[in-house]
């Protein structure tokens, strides 16, 4: 058998082949050989790649560096050049030489010495966090308040020490299940566990030598490590304690829902570091503030931060259902900050972490993307999981440690720019939905003004502060994630080959995207030959893939299935590939929508086949606020103006968009001209054509006529771009049309499930161009965009939100309106 791998630095991996089928065995060590790919030009090598052939070469992109506009000093620390070129570990493969002994019985018990190894004792961790936390006098406070809380409105009654005991008791059973109680020897334990269980269900799990070099070096400085990774599967709790105690580093105190707070489980959780807090704070009947358990959660952390110890969280809240990275919820990070500006402790450092799994140890969500309700854990549940994990290959695993930053570097760069407000959705989108609205154009100075007070004490700049950093930290999370194989094969299935191919000729364009994604600087979580690792990938899909064996030369045929589950897999793994090519994707769509409004309105004399780079931009921005929900497409300190008029640089760079002859020495700068710290957030101005020459960019980048490509080649990456957002697109337009028939007022609940109804049924009716489309998180998200855009009014009424139509929308013509905007980005 023919040992073949191909190597992006230093991997521990490789793939083997073995005739047709895909039969793959593990090897630790490859060599270090580029594999290649002698094959007629596919679409993406010929459409963008050419351009930057000689730059690609064999090195990997090194992911995670923090913003050199917030935290240019982080930026140069825990770095040094030599960082990139360490290369890749395989944390599970451990044999005799990770060990200080050597020998047959060394090699026969490598794992007991390697754990045994590891520098982990009582000392680490938290010492009396219960007392100290009932001590605190903010607790101590809410104690009182709540052993004297009135009875009756307007009462006031002192309270006795019977009530402050009872009080008391109460706050102490709070803190046994929101303190964890480490055990070393359990860590230990656990980690010969987690190395045994690892190694029979997962091929690798990957992790960079230098990002570790530089989590390493964060630890020297005797600061509090905030880890803030994706959420994508339970494993995730204990992968990342995993890693860190692999290389000899603190375990963090990981905050998880108390939904796993369950018999047996609970208690290995605790003693891993684990503290479960709410998934909603104020859970009291009457929906009044639990002032209480705020202020243990709040001391608690606190505590925890002064006695520098590390930090695990979250920010999703869940698990993604949808592959993509989901909303922050940044009420634990919030606490964070709150205790950086009360001197709890000097500093605190941020370290995002991105996730990758070839296939995810839950399979899929897609029960609960169908509509059904989430089904509670329970130890049987858990042990049903791990029995199933047993039976089953996961295959690869990367986890990628962002560079650490200063959250005082972040606070105090946030206070001393002039940062303007983000704008609402509503003054984002109405101009460009109702354009004949009156008073509706956006004011620069006015609708995003500076807030008033820059102070750390004023709440309004709390809040954008906490917002931006949430926001700030995911971004830099989702794109450090690498590009698994499952995500680009379900992606070429579903947006490339839906029809179906040969296996060659899916081969070929895997091989191309693999070097699309390196050359956008993502990396990959794979390697070896391209034939074995997509034979890899599809038994990985199992049976959302079919295979057929045509009689033309015995070549395998490959399909995507067309059930509704199967698809909605699919697009569970290729969104994982969809912050790759989202920023080129818009500008696609964004072309449709201009190029057809043209056709329809004529075009006063110019040429039918110029675009104006002005109007393309601003089109893009808008269909950016209109899929906030869905991605983030820029940092927030940079503006979505700026990033779409790079984007389409990008595009002229690849030859996709060509300039007009008469403006060739009007175009705008190349991207690397454009400095980061020019970029300050502005509002998106909505000004009529007329207006285009009155650029935001200055007089040297101004507007200027752009034409598309017709070579075949370009014309399929396009088509390839417009359909990844062709799910979102259908699931937005489908639910405008829903509401054309609102009878309200309604429950919000009972509505959107009358919603994803309706969009099942159009599925399953075959009416749907992609079944996708009918999932449930397009569906939430998408009323979501529709109340913030202000189609819908709401009202809360005993916990409940009331839905109605808003007096804009009201009118049908409106409506309408906002479909007719949805609907130009759609190609059919």
């Amino acid at each position: 058998m023919d040992e073949t791998a191909l190597s992006l630095g230093t991997i521990d991996v490789s793939y083997l082949s073995a005739s047709a089928e895909c039969s793959i065995s593990r090897c630790k060590h490859s060599s270090e050989e580029w594999g290649e790919c002698n094959s007629r030009p596919t679409l993406f090598r010929s459409a963008t790649l050419k351009w930057k052939e000689t730059l690609l070469g064999r090195k990997r992109p090194f992911v995670g560096r923090c913003c050199y506009v917030c935290t240019p000093q982080s930026r140069d620390n825990f770095f040094n050049a030599s960082i990139p070129s360490l290369g890749l570990r395989n944390v599970i493969y451990i044999n005799e030489t990770h060990t200080r002994y050597r020998g047959w019985l060394a090699r026969r018990f490598c794992y007991v010495l390697f754990v045994q190894e590891r520098d982990v004792h009582k000392g680490m961790f938290a010492k009396n966090l219960t007392e100290n936390v009932l001590n605190n006098s903010r607790v101590q406070k809410a104690i009182v308040d709540e052993a004297s809380e009135p009875s009756t409105p307007g009462s006031f009654v002192q309270a006795d020490p019977k009530a402050i005991n009872k009080v008391k008791k109460k706050a102490r059973k709070i803190l046994q299940e929101m303190v964890a109680n480490v055990s070393p020897a359990l860590i230990r334990l656990t980690g010969w566990v987690l190395l045994k269980l690892f190694n029979s269900f997962f091929w690798n799990i990957q992790i960079h030598r230098g990002q570790i070099e530089m989590v390493k070096a964060a630890t020297e400085m005797n600061l509090p490590l905030i880890f803030l990774p994706v959420h994508k599967s339970h494993i995730d709790y204990l992968l990342l304690t995993f890693i860190l105690f692999c290389h000899n580093i603190k375990a963090p105190y990981i905050a998880a829902g108390n939904n796993l707070n369950i018999p047996i489980f609970s208690t290995l959780i605790r003693k891993l570091g684990g503290f479960f807090i709410r998934r909603k704070l104020d859970q009291s009947p009457d929906g009044r503030k639990d002032f209480l358990y705020r202020a243990l959660l709040y001391v608690h952390i606190e505590e925890l931060l002064r006695q520098q110890q590390f930090l695990e969280i979250f920010l999703e809240g869940t698990r993604s259902r949808s592959g993509k990275t989901s909303g922050a919820r940044a009420g634990l990070l919030s606490v964070v900050v709150d205790a950086l500006f009360s001197n709890a402790t000097p500093d605190v450092l941020i370290i995002p972490v991105g996730i990758s799994y070839d296939r995810i140890i839950e399979g899929h969500y897609n029960s609960e993307q169908l509509g059904k309700p989430k089904k509670n854990e329970s130890i049987w549940s858990i042990a049903r999981g791990v029995f199933r994990m047993l039976r089953k290959n996961y295959g690869c695993v990367r986890v990628d440690f962002a560079q650490p930053f200063s959250l005082k570097e972040y606070v105090n760069s946030q206070s001393q720019k002039p940062v303007p407000a983000p704008l609402s959705l509503e003054q984002a989108l109405l101009p460009a939905i109702l354009p004949s609205r009156p008073n509706d154009t956006v004011d620069e100075g006015a609708e995003a003004s500076v807030p008033s007070s820059r102070d750390i004490t004023s709440e309004p700049f709390r809040r954008e502060l906490i917002s931006n950093l949430a926001e700030h930290i995911l971004f830099t999370a989702n794109k450090s994630c690498a590009v698994m194989s499952t995500h680009i094969v379900a992606c070429l299935l579903l947006y490339r080959h839906r029809q179906g191919t040969d296996l060659s000729r899916l081969v070929e364009d895997f091989f191309s995207m693999k070097e699309e994604v390196l050359a956008r600087d993502f990396d990959l979580g794979f390697s070896g030959n391209s034939d074995d690792v997509v034979m890899h990938a599809i038994h990985l899909l199992g049976n959302c893939v079919n295979i057929t064996n045509t009689s033309r030369n015995n070549e395998f045929f490959i399909t995507p299935s067309t059930t509704i589950p199967a698809v909605f897999e699919l697009n569970f793994y290729s969104n994982g590939v969809l912050h790759v090519f989202i920023k080129e994707a818009i500008i696609a769509c964004s072309l449709h929508a201009v190029q057809s409004r043209r056709c329809r309105n004529g075009t006063n004399g110019a040429s039918p086949s110029l675009i104006s780079q002005e109007h393309l931009v601003r089109k893009a921005a808008s269909l950016c606020y209109l899929l906030s929900n869905e991605f983030t497409v820029s940092l927030p300190c940079q503006l979505i103006y700026q990033v779409c008029h790079e984007s389409v640089e990008r595009l002229i760079q690849y030859g996709i968009l060509l300039v007009a002859e008469d403006d060739q020495e009007d175009v705008s700068p190349s991207l690397t001209e454009h400095q980061w710290n020019k970029k300050l957030p502005e509002p998106l101005s909505w000004r009529s054509d007329e207006e285009d020459e009155d650029s935001d960019f200055g007089e040297e980048q101004r507007d200027c006529y752009l034409k598309v490509s017709q070579s075949q080649e370009h014309q399929q990456y396009i088509t390839f771009l417009q359909r990844l957002l062709g799910p979102l697109l259908e699931a937005y337009s489908s639910v405008v049309i829903f509401v054309h028939n609102f009878s309200g007022p309604v429950l919000e609940s009972e509505y959107l499930q009358k919603l994803h109804r309706h969009l099942i049924s159009r599925t399953e009716k075959n009416v749907a161009v992609y079944a996708e489309s009918a999932t449930y998180s397009h569906v939430k998200n998408a009323l979501k965009v529709f109340k913030e855009i202000g189609v819908f009014s709401q009202t809360t009424q005993r916990r409940d939100t009331i839905l109605e139509l808003s007096t804009t929308f009201l009118p049908q013509r409106n409506r309408q309106k906002l479909l007719e905007f949805i609907m130009s980005f759609m190609v059919l």
